[in-house]
């Protein structure tokens, strides 16, 4: 149902509750549900308003439903929106809409295209921090993971009227890059990884070779607009082998979100919270705030206060802040750029800096939400490739990464693979966990989610250039000329439903942080149109009811190309 159909059922349920003389105040406090029953014999939709009145009515709730049906069917406009309203069980109330009413969604569609289902702007802004890897090697497919839900619910976020600012942190400080310096300092002496004298805890990835290689061969790199970094060649100078490979790595991650089809609006690097002072400044209003307290030559934050486990080390007592301190410093910048609404994506892994950085924005005092920033956690992704789990890339050296993934799932065909990628890794709700099947992916069957979807896109391409080629005439931007009132078969009707139920799914899965609800209710649009396909013929010898069919199937491919290209996939019209 069309959220403006919604909204006329609940304006003639607040009518039909005057009528039967409830009074204002109850009738104001009570918000009638209106939901789809389970079973699809049942209706088209369902309340319990009658429950709900019953005890303050004192009746029971048949009672109630039986006043309430009847004086609905009186108000003016009910029928053209309501075909039936029938009791059930112990006081619901199933509605059965009109035929017109379920057709309306077709001239909706064709009339909006592809801005079917978009808010208009709030006015408010929201920052999307996800992916922020740390610049040590090539992105896994647990980024690429991150990097689907992020951009997808970006785009979901933007479809309710948000203004969305993507944003990537890179961890360019601490102990793990200043052992990817090690690393590459290593390498370009000529050890190898397997040498006892190489960095215990260094990086032995194919990568670090070729890094080590231009860095001894005095290459020039070029990253995200930032002036060109030119390699020293000097292997005992280690933070000019540090600048350089973290300039290299920056470039290698650039061409793997390039590959993945996501950008960014902003790069933050950790370093500079530490060169602008913003670390400093963080750890001083928590200090005047009376927060913290010294121990054991430590610098500690009193995070028990605001929820947490146990007191935090800031300021370790060899000197150097642990590394939640930066993230309390980078969310607080976040604050004050005007971010009022902040959500990070990330690993399981960080569940336990989601207390520690909240506590810590708790304690600066500055009017900072309790529950900012919001957070998104997802579980690792598992790869089967030939019926085995592959858990290591020769590059990478320890892991598989998100362009292995791309390039094995498209078959050489990158489009292709990037499609099933990013299909695939938000096809499952981020905090479970998921299984990536390549096989699965090269495949062409029904089995295969995205490659169904792009089916059904395909097919209906084919049906409407076969209808031109046979001089039927398009529905037009808005239907016209279109007999929508032949749309009267129970595929027809399925097909019409799903289409309605779009816009109120996008706002629910942008509420909820849930973009695999877009990739559930393509399967479902797909499904719902394969049936209609297998049960009814478009070019048909009655004008009339090819033109309703011909002006049905152009929503429908409005549709799955609106919410195609709402995940990132392309939208084929030939497979």
């Amino acid at each position: 149902m069309l959220p403006t159909q919604l909204n006329e059922l609940r304006q003639l349920l607040a009518h039909t509750m005057q009528a039967i003389g409830v009074e204002a105040e109850l009738a104001a406090s009570v918000t009638p549900s209106l939901e789809r029953p389970r079973q699809a014999d049942h209706g088209d939709l369902a309340t319990n308003l009658a429950m709900q009145l019953a005890r303050p009515l004192k009746k029971s709730p048949r009672a109630v439903a039986e006043q309430l049906v009847a004086a609905l069917m009186e108000q003016p406009g009910a029928t053209d929106l309501i075909a039936q309203a029938e009791i059930a069980g112990p006081g619901f109330i199933n509605f059965r809409l009109t035929p017109a009413a379920h057709q309306r969604v077709v001239h909706e569609v064709l009339t909006q295209g592809e801005q079917f289902g978009q808010q208009p702007s709030n006015g408010q802004q929201v920052m999307l921090e996800f992916v922020s890897a740390n610049p040590t090697g090539p992105l896994h497919v647990g980024h690429g993971r991150q990097a689907a839900l992020g951009d997808v619910l970006g785009n979901l976020l933007a479809s309710q009227g948000w203004k969305v600012h993507r944003e990537f942190y890179y961890n360019d400080a601490g102990a793990q890059i200043h052992n990817l310096a090690l690393s590459v300092q290593a390498r370009g002496r000529g050890i190898s990884p397997d040498d006892p004298s190489f960095p215990a805890d260094g990086y032995r990835g194919d990568y670090i070779a070729e890094i080590a290689r231009a860095f001894v061969a005095r290459e020039t790199v070029q990253v995200n607009g930032q002036p060109p970094e030119t390699a020293t060649g000097d292997l005992d100078d280690l933070d000019a082998v540090r600048r350089f490979a973290v300039a290299c790595l920056r470039r290698e991650q650039d061409l793997d979100l390039a590959a993945f089809g996501v950008s960014f609006d902003r790069y933050y690097l950790e370093s500079s919270l530490y060169t602008d002072g913003k670390v400093e400044e963080a750890v001083a209003r928590l200090v005047a705030g009376g927060h913290t307290f010294e121990q054991d030559g430590a610098l500690w934050l009193r995070t028990t206060d605001y929820g947490d486990d146990k007191d935090r080390v800031m300021r370790k007592s060899e000197g150097g802040y642990t590394y939640f301190v930066p993230d309390v410093a980078y969310h607080l910048g976040k604050w004050q750029r005007g971010f009022t609404q902040a959500i990070n994506i990330q690993g399981s892994d960080h569940h336990g800096t989601v207390a520690r950085v909240r506590a810590g924005l708790q304690a600066l005092d500055m009017g900072i939400p309790k529950g900012y920033p919001d957070y998104v956690l997802h579980k690792m992704v598992r790869v089967m490739r030939n019926g085995e789990e592959v858990k290591i890339s020769k590059r990478a050296g320890s892991y598989v990464t998100l362009r292995d993934l791309i390039e094995w799932s498209g078959g050489g065909d990158e489009t292709r693979g990037r499609d099933a990628v990013r299909f695939f890794l938000i096809s499952r709700k981020g905090d479970t966990e998921f299984t990536f099947d390549v096989d699965l992916a090269l495949s062409r069957s029904d089995e295969n989610p995205v490659y169904y979807v792009q089916y059904a896109h395909a097919r209906i391409c084919s049906i409407l250039a076969q209808a031109a080629e046979r001089g039927g005439q398009s529905a037009g931007a808005e239907g016209r000329g279109a007999h929508i009132d032949r749309l009267t078969a129970p595929t027809e009707y399925a097909l019409m439903a799903r289409m309605a139920a779009f816009p109120a799914m996008l706002t629910e899965a942008a509420r909820e942080l849930a973009p695999h609800q877009l990739a559930y209710y393509l399967k479902d649009l797909a499904a719902d149109f394969h049936a209609f396909y297998n049960a009814e013929r478009v070019l048909v010898d009655d004008a009339e009811l090819q033109s309703a069919r011909m002006a049905l199937l152009e929503a429908v491919r409005t549709v799955l190309r609106r919410g195609m290209a709402l995940i990132g996939v392309s939208a084929p019209e030939r497979l």
